[in-house]
């Protein structure tokens, strides 16, 4: 019965490549999914980039709080991408904002 499980497990005998079943996946998306490209700016991050190398004295106060993350390069963060969420980082020890970006 082992033998059987093991044979289940192995490499497929099919001649169609992995990448095509990666492709039809992709192109298959469910209804109402949006596809977001990495060049797509959601959160506003290009406006703010004038931030890199500031004090993050002059972050200025948001006016939409939930979608803006303010931390330091080395505090943990939740890992959940959101395309619409700013996340401005700082250095903890000289407090000069090293990276904005959306995430």
């Amino acid at each position: 019965m082992v033998l059987t499980a093991l044979a289940a497990c192995s490499t497929p005998t099919s001649d169609a490549p992995a990448p095509r079943a990666v492709e039809k996946a992709q192109m298959s998306q469910p209804v109402g999914v949006r596809l977001v490209s990495p060049t797509t700016d959601l959160c506003g991050a290009g406006d703010m980039q004038w931030l890199v190398g500031k004090p993050k004295t002059e972050i200025p106060v948001p006016v939409d709080v939930v979608n803006r993350r303010v931390t330091c390069t080395t505090c943990p963060v939740t890992e959940e991408f959101s395309p619409h969420r700013l996340n401005i980082f700082f250095n903890d020890r000289t407090d000069i904002v090293e990276q904005v970006r959306c995430g």
